[in-house]
């Protein structure tokens, strides 16, 4: 066999590794769990139909993960982030996840994230050399 390595990107490609992965963890999740996945977006739209802000995520398997939660810097500190997020966690609840993970950097939404119960589980120093990234969880119905 002669194989070698490429830097050509296919979607057909990048598909059959993800389902490759995903066919391999399926073999280790109890069968309630299998095939649980579902995006989960919930956006701030303003009187215009503009999006002010959202909150970007997926359930997979028993926990929600947010990838991203953004409010515009003009409408930031009034409260529009803490009711995204709550709205996510409550959709959460609904589909039985057992807890929420996130990550953020130093200068992101860390305390934001803490003062709704999340707690650092791990972090990485020297991102982009003067920052660390921080990952978070939160469990649910514990």
């Amino acid at each position: 066999m002669d194989l070698h390595i490429s830097r050509s990107v296919s979607k057909d490609w990048k598909n059959h590794i993800n389902n490759q992965l995903y066919e391999y963890n399926l073999k280790h999740f109890p069968i309630d769990l299998r095939g649980r996945y579902e995006e989960v977006n919930l956006f701030l739209r303003d009187e215009n139909g503009t999006v002010r802000g959202g909150i970007l995520g997926e359930i997979c398997w028993n926990w929600l993960e947010i990838h991203t939660l953004m409010i515009d810097e003009d409408i930031r500190k009034l409260g529009y982030g803490s009711k995204l997020l709550s709205k996510i966690e409550q959709i959460a609840l609904e589909k039985d996840c057992d807890f929420i993970k996130v990550d953020t950097l130093s200068f992101q939404a860390l305390n934001f994230y803490k003062s709704h119960g999340y707690t650092v589980f791990g972090s990485l120093d020297n991102v982009g050399r003067d920052y660390q990234h921080y990952y978070l969880k939160k469990n649910l119905n514990i």
